[in-house]
């Protein structure tokens, strides 16, 4: 009997755990939507594939998808130099967007989920704060 007990206390814990955490990057990514919208759809496209050689694909990118801690410094500080996205090579400048770490986390979990994309964990403003060397 206690085992059940604790199999069920167990058992709801996890879902109110994963439906919470399933709200919460739901609404980090429609405030990301509209972040993207403001500062990375002109370079990036609206399908997130960018425009080869020049901006980077966001869309199914190797590079975001496996270097997240680099994906997100280039948001916080920006980007310059060559790097391979998708087996692509480019080596261009991405500024700053002077965006705050909430704003950098939802931009970042909106990518995350768009396009082909699937994050397994929620991007926090705490893990920005935290990506601070360059």
């Amino acid at each position: 009997m206690k085992f059940l007990l604790l199999t069920y206390i167990l058992s709801i814990s996890l879902l109110s755990y994963i439906l919470f955490q399933d709200k919460e990057l739901e609404e980090s990514i429609n405030r990301g939507a509209e972040i993207y919208s403001d500062f990375c759809i002109n370079c990036h496209m609206a399908n997130g594939e960018g425009v080869e050689k020049t901006f980077p694909p966001l869309a199914k990118s190797d590079f975001l998808l496996n270097k997240r801690e680099e994906s997100i410094r280039g948001v916080k500080y920006g980007q310059q130099g060559y790097f391979l996205v998708n087996g692509v090579a480019y080596n261009n400048i991405m500024p700053p967007m002077g965006l705050e770490d909430e704003e950098i986390a939802d931009v970042m979990n909106y990518i995350l989920n768009s396009w082909g994309n699937k994050s397994d964990s929620i991007v926090t403003p705490e893990e920005v704060s935290m990506n601070i060397n360059k």
